[in-house]
């Protein structure tokens, strides 16, 4: 038994014996102190590059749809292969959380999601030059004056060296047509990331909560969520300039391209940002490589009192820096009754739920949210991801770290945290109900969801395409180079206009005589049409309103949610956290961010009403959707599955109400489950203990 160290002495006596019994100086300790703050940076700056490449690769969505000319839902299932890969290692990293090296694990970690991002560029070197060019065949721009609308399309046109050379480009683009499956690299480099992702939230959480203070833990982990928000901002910003470029930056001349970032063929240059994705991943790995397995207890040398300091065998009660040998059947031993211990709490379980119902709608918002701006308010999707990453993701790091403050500020008990967490739902909800007032009216496309003649309705159910002041025209059905008419329709292209020539070259390219738009105006003979889709005044003034009232719902929602984040860690066996954040996470991923893009998309893609078509035939990404339909169906699930979580924040407020006294302290039943599972914490005689475990008696100190 170790002589009592007088309180004067600890900075020059040692608090701590090393796995030999040799002394550590108390320089150590703050040599200690100062690789917990350099953890905490490393591990703040790998939440940064997963949220830095995540948020770039929900940004990408609309530009890999349609570069590959896939639908929506097919885009849903590249999205959900992060949550696979998160499936694959989630529960087992987790749960051997505190027996393996943490800092290596979450190390390797990175270097998957590296690998991951250079994989998914791997398509834009393997296929051809997109060629956009493959839905405007009918156009002749080598002309000075062309006639979109002429009775000899009827026939095959001539054979000219154009559209000889632009036959060879389409036939070159059917045969990479047949090879674009090779989107399946990016689902592969996504499944990779996944993996990659998986084990940086579950043991670097558990790391911070094990080795901090617990009045400093809500904080420090406040402070790395919040700090690595700053990296969905930057990936937003980074995908909204990359959404601006085109695809084949560098190899074409951009002046030539006739179209621009609002039109729906546009494809940005989606490639060139997982390049800097997997340059910053790689980074993230390398600090994790020289950190120690476990480390002291913060604080202990201040507060730790002198009868603590008795050490049983040859370790203290912290637990030594060696690591100790993982026995790898124990371990699985061990498993299912932890796993019971976990789903035996209903405040958990409970919680589980409500973190399974949050996800599908925060990932159906975060992956559809720049489409539904771009299609609901006439927005290209360069600027809704730009808006995302300057407006909504700042507010919710100030949101998410002023929750973690107050928590600290106010030292919340868990029933003030469940509380605070369930009032600030409600508010928030109730804010998103008032969504459904930004009502944006659809785009007229003669045709589509405007008539060409007077009538209110079209005749039939089936789109009419043709009318009679293009009957002439020949017009290719399955094109989509929609042109402005001067009354304000748009049409699918300047044949179904009408339009019998033309003046300009490229995005200045001006159709006129256009007979379909003179029969809808003034009735004037040289009604004209410009390229591109009329643009919705009123969806511009709509705009504004929208933007604001999701900026105040993000900040509410992100002030009460690291308050809901607590609650997990303190109605939870201290020895089960590691275990417990990884089934949490493993649930939210698997039912919720896997699913929730799948189904979002499948019911997204129900709403349009026109599809693109392939260059050697079949569908392609969608060109126009209905917008009333598209708002229903997108605000209408996101509340739907806001509203469960609101019934389920009541139930865990009462059951926690109910769990715990009024004075903060635990009631017995709560001290009765505190007790270990695994052998090695049951036995207060066994000479290995976990870094970072807490025995049953700390465990009772912890909730008074």
């Amino acid at each position: 038994m170790e002589r009592p160290i007088p309180a004067g002495q600890l900075k020059e006596k040692s608090l701590f014996q090393d796995g030999d019994g040799s002394a550590v100086p108390a320089k150590t300790l703050c040599h200690n102190c100062s690789k917990l703050k350099i953890f905490l940076g490393a591990l703040a700056f790998s939440f940064f590059a997963k949220g830095f490449s995540g948020s770039y690769m929900k940004s990408m969505s609309s530009q890999i749809e349609r570069r590959f000319e896939i639908s929506s839902s097919i885009v849903g299932i590249i999205d959900g292969s992060f949550e696979i890969g998160n499936l694959m290692v989630m529960v087992l990293v987790s749960y051997l959380g505190p027996r393996v090296h943490r800092p290596k694990i979450i190390a390797v970690g990175c270097l998957i999601m590296s690998v991951g991002a250079f994989l998914s560029v791997m398509p834009q070197f393997l296929m051809g030059r997109y060629n956009y060019e493959r839905i405007t065949v009918s156009m002749d721009n080598s002309s000075t004056s062309v006639s979109a609308c002429s009775p000899a399309k009827s026939e095959p046109p001539p054979v000219t060296d154009a559209t000889e050379t632009l036959s060879t480009v389409i036939n070159a683009g059917c045969e990479k047509t047949t090879n674009s499956y090779l989107w399946l690299f990016v689902l592969v480099g996504n499944l990779l990331r996944g993996i990659g992702e998986a084990p940086i939230m579950p043991l670097g959480v558990s790391y911070i909560d094990d080795f901090s203070k617990e009045e400093n833990s809500a904080f420090y982990i406040g402070l790395v969520r919040s700090s690595g928000m700053f990296g969905p901002t930057l990936g937003f910003l980074l995908g909204s300039f990359c959404a601006s470029l085109w695809v084949d930056i560098g190899i074409v001349d951009i002046d030539a391209i006739s179209i621009n970032p609002k039109d729906t063929r546009w494809v940005g240059a989606w490639w060139l940002g997982l390049l800097i994705c997997g340059a910053v991943n790689f980074i993230a790995s390398l600090p994790f490589w020289f950190l120690p397995y476990s480390l002291p207890k913060e604080g202990e040398n201040e507060n730790l009192k002198i009868s603590h300091l008795s050490v049983q065998g040859d370790h203290c009660k912290i637990g030594p820096p060696a690591q100790p040998q993982l026995k790898f059947s124990e371990a699985v031993k061990d498993f299912l009754p932890a796993l019971r211990k976990l789903f035996g709490n209903p405040i958990f379980v409970v919680f589980i739920f409500l973190t399974i119902l949050q996800y599908n709608s925060l990932v159906g918002i975060i992956t559809y949210e720049a489409k539904f701006m771009e299609q609901q308010f006439n927005v290209s999707v360069a600027k809704a991801i730009f808006l995302i990453g300057v407006v909504l993701l700042p507010i919710t790091i100030l949101g998410m770290f002023l929750g973690g403050f107050l928590i600290k500020k106010f030292k919340l008990h868990i029933t003030e945290m469940a509380k605070f967490a369930c009032i600030t739902f409600i508010v928030a909800y109730l804010l998103n109900l008032l969504y459904f007032t930004c009502s944006c009216e659809v785009l007229q496309v003669a045709g589509l969801t405007a008539p060409y003649s007077g009538m209110k309705h079209l005749s039939s159910s089936k789109h009419t395409y043709m009318a009679s002041c293009n009957a002439e025209c020949s017009c290719k059905v399955d094109q989509w180079d929609p042109v402005c008419g001067d009354n304000g329709i748009t049409y699918m292209t300047a044949c179904f206009a009408g339009c019998k020539s033309s003046s300009g070259t490229g995005r200045n390219m001006v159709f006129h005589n256009c007979s379909c738009v003179e029969e809808q105006g003034l009735g004037l003979g040289n009604s004209s049409a410009v390229l591109g889709q009329c643009q919705r005044e009123s969806c511009t003034k709509a705009f504004p309103y929208f933007l604001a009232l999701q900026t105040a719902c993000a900040f509410i929602l992100a002030l009460g949610g690291t308050p809901t984040y607590m609650i997990m860690f303190r109605s939870v066996s201290p020895d089960l956290k590691s275990f417990a954040v990884g089934i949490e996470t493993l649930g939210g991923r698997v039912l919720g961010g896997l699913p929730a893009p799948i189904y979002f998309g499948a019911l997204i893609d129900k709403t349009c009403l026109k599809w693109g078509t392939k260059s050697c035939g079949g569908s392609g990404s969608c060109r126009v959707y209905d917008t009333n339909e598209f708002r229903n169906v997108y605000l209408g699930l996101i509340a739907g599955l806001r509203a469960g979580c609101c019934l389920l924040y009541i139930v865990l407020s009462a059951l926690i109400m109910k769990r715990f006294k009024p004075d903060g302290k635990e009631m017995t039943d709560i001290k009765n489950a505190e007790r270990p599972i695994s052998k090695e914490l049951d036995t207060g005689n066994k000479r290995e203990i976990l870094p970072g475990s807490r025995t049953s008696e700390e465990s009772e100190e912890t909730y008074m």
